[in-house]
């Protein structure tokens, strides 16, 4: 949706957070010490990170929870919360490409998760580009760049005394035209900075992956297939710890568990967050496990970020956001470890 840039100083910002926040329940990116998480906007802060980079959680908590109750004794409805819906701002094009894989497993389907397609409807998404790069990010060898160009409502890219703010949907559209005392039109010098701006952080996720060695996501077709019987899976599952915490931390994950609760009055079906390197994640009710092995199941997260999304979805279920590296306590490198599936197949 091509409207013309709008500028937005930071006091009308706060403003404008205000205003949503009678209709949303906002969550806004802070940063303590060197820790960037979401935090509910209630009142200003002087903490917010819009700008800068990704927090440490995933896009996908607010849609995708850790734990939630999914029935109620044989209740035929399901149990949809009422709450307000979300508006996250902040958000980084690493999150928003993970919206391509979540929607996929529980919106394109014949079985459809009406938990999460009913907070993906109401949601109110203001992402922002990043102003800097983390060492571990690497979102330019999946195709991206450090700043969101789709699946926003309004984006945010930070100037002098304010940010530039394009529209992406006709909600966002929605949202200026009934704030507009908020917003003023942008101006050419503003414009030209934040181009800058971008390609300045843009330098800098190249120069990590350069730093890095990453190859590209062109190099990444069938390298699953052709180690499927590699020693690599072996060497990097060694240090493994099998705590999850890649899956976790990941955008694009999604799998989980079906758990029953009773209490005093009635059955209750939980649904929580599971991981594919725990050793009970595949087996079955007689006990067989085909992947009882825990290099087996360090290959089967990157056979289906690498081989299984890219043929059913066209995508690869990576992001780039290294929060994965940042995350495993072992040193677990997603990085190191295409470069090596890369390299053993030249």
């Amino acid at each position: 949706m091509q409207t013309p840039l709008k500028f937005i100083s930071t006091g009308n910002l706060r403003r404008l957070l205000e205003a949503l926040g009678k209709d949303y329940q906002v969550y806004v990116p802070v940063k303590k010490g060197n820790q960037r998480f979401y935090k509910r906007y209630l009142e200003p802060c002087d903490d917010m990170a819009i700008a800068q980079v990704r927090p440490f959680e995933p896009l996908k908590a607010f849609f995708f929870s850790a734990r939630e109750k999914v029935a109620r004794g044989f209740e035929p409805e399901a149990p949809l919360r009422d709450n307000k819906p979300y508006c996250i701002v902040g958000v980084k094009a690493c999150d928003l490409k993970g919206f391509k894989v979540q929607d996929y497993v529980f919106d394109d389907h014949d079985y459809q998760d009406p938990f999460y397609i009913s907070k993906r409807k109401a949601n109110l998404i203001i992402s922002s580009d990043c102003s800097l790069a983390l060492e571990t990010c690497f979102c330019s060898a999946l195709g991206l760049k450090p700043y969101p160009q789709a699946d926003f409502d309004l984006n945010l890219s930070e100037v002098k005394k304010g940010f530039l703010v394009e529209t992406g949907s006709h909600k966002g559209e929605g949202i200026i035209k009934e704030n507009s005392s908020l917003f003023e039109e942008a101006e050419k010098e503003l414009i030209a900075k934040r181009d800058e701006n971008r390609e300045q952080v843009a330098k800098e996720v190249e120069k990590n992956i350069k730093y890095n060695d990453i190859p590209d996501q062109k190099s990444f077709k069938d390298i699953i297939q052709k180690n499927y019987d590699s020693s690599i899976w072996k060497e990097e599952a060694k240090a493994c710890v099998e705590c999850g915490a890649c899956n976790t931390v990941c955008p694009t994950c999604h799998c989980f568990l079906l758990y029953d609760q009773k209490d005093e009055d009635k059955m209750a079906r939980l649904r929580i967050w599971d991981s594919c390197m725990i050793k009970d994640f595949a087996r079955v009710a007689g006990g067989a496990n085909p992947r009882h092995k825990l290099w087996m199941r360090l290959r089967n997260r990157f056979e289906k970020k690498f081989d299984f999304f890219p043929k059913v979805a066209d995508i690869y279920a990576c992001t780039g956001c290294g929060r994965c590296i940042s995350a495993c306590p072992a040193k677990i490198d997603i990085r190191r470890v295409l470069k090596a599936l890369v390299a053993n197949v030249k």
